[in-house]
């Protein structure tokens, strides 16, 4: 049975060549009587960008299946990182497409590239968890020191924002107007309560009425800013 090949290339600048890369896989590909398919071939492009048009090419031929493997002079000229390698192999190896390198003893192709590509799989996965775990400590730590984690305060004004309301504006109009969003301007509202409803005297009848004597405590007033994280 034939195995198809699509070689990736990559040179991160313009004046640099591709040639060695292009002759040293060319020459894998002879040896093992591979036949190749194409050839994706990013030219001065970083390895460091997330999206490059051949690399992007490649793997959506790959989901075509019109190739078996994949071939690289070095796994630096494909991935910008380990865990951006460890993800590429993966997907491919979902869809049953091989991975080797020229340079490096990376080839899912046979049992022992298999079994690298296993352990470097665990390291990556530990170098994640190594990460996580390191934020975690120095936020943790911050916090001892008495740091704020999060978003900044926002101050808002709900004198102003009541005015505001009262006129018939959104929670986004008045969040434009008070240079805030307009979920803030909710929260800040809603945590003020029920405001008590205007007493109007609309009945004649109300003269004849025995006037209330005045609450020994009067309702405080709602506080002018609040503040949110």
């Amino acid at each position: 049975m034939t195995v198809r090949v699509g070689r990736y290339l990559r040179v991160s600048r313009l004046d640099q060549n591709p040639a060695l890369q292009a002759d040293e896989t060319a020459a894998v590909i002879a040896a093992r009587r591979w036949t190749l398919v194409d050839s994706y071939v990013d030219h001065g492009i970083s390895g460091t960008k997330d999206r490059r048009p051949e690399l992007d090419r490649l793997l959506r031929d790959a989901r075509k299946g019109r190739f078996d493997v994949v071939l690289v002079w070095r796994t630096d000229r494909l991935a910008r990182s380990l865990k951006h390698l460890v993800t590429v192999i993966d997907d491919l190896t979902a869809i049953g497409i091989g991975f080797a390198s020229v340079n490096e003893p990376f080839d899912t192709t046979t049992p022992s590239g298999k079994l690298l590509l296993s352990v470097v799989g665990a390291m990556a996965e530990f170098e994640r968890a190594l990460l996580v775990e390191r934020t975690r400590a120095g936020r943790d730590a911050a916090r001892r020191r008495g740091a704020r984690i999060g978003r900044p305060r926002v101050d808002v004004d709900v004198e102003h924002a009541l005015r505001l309301q009262r006129e018939g504006k959104s929670y986004r109009e008045i969040g434009i107007a008070l240079g805030v969003g307009g979920s803030t301007v909710h929260r800040a509202l809603q945590a003020l309560g029920p405001l008590p409803e205007p007493v109007s005297s609309t009945s004649p009848l109300d003269a004849f009425k025995p006037a209330r004597s005045a609450p020994s405590r009067t309702a405080p007033e709602p506080p002018r800013n609040i503040r949110f994280w």
